[in-house]
């Protein structure tokens, strides 16, 4: 059986179209691993889409998870910031060559 993680009113939407979801409650162990795994298969979608709304749904899981660790925010943006400062960001768009990285 395959499952997967849903927004939380999946459900109740499900069943307001008249269908029957099978659904269960995952623990918080478990919620860690689906939210990263609901992570990498929001950014595929995005990947081949291009689609911004895939954007929307990364940030969610990402906010969810952050919120399960009960991760400091402010020391989550700390963090970017240094590492922006020290390694700089993405908006030059420079890509660099496999050979390069050896």
């Amino acid at each position: 059986m395959k499952e997967k993680l849903v927004r939380d009113k999946v459900p109740e939407i499900i069943r307001e179209n008249g269908g029957n979801p099978k659904i269960r409650v995952a623990g918080p162990d478990e919620l860690d691993v689906l939210l990263r795994e609901k992570i990498v298969e929001e950014a595929k979608e995005f990947l081949f889409s291009g689609d911004t709304e895939e954007l929307v749904d990364i940030q969610e899981a990402i906010d969810a998870l952050l919120k399960l660790r009960k991760a400091d925010v402010a020391l989550i943006e700390l963090q970017r910031h240094t590492k922006l400062l020290a390694r700089g960001g993405f908006t030059q768009g420079y890509v660099l060559s496999s050979d390069e990285t050896d």
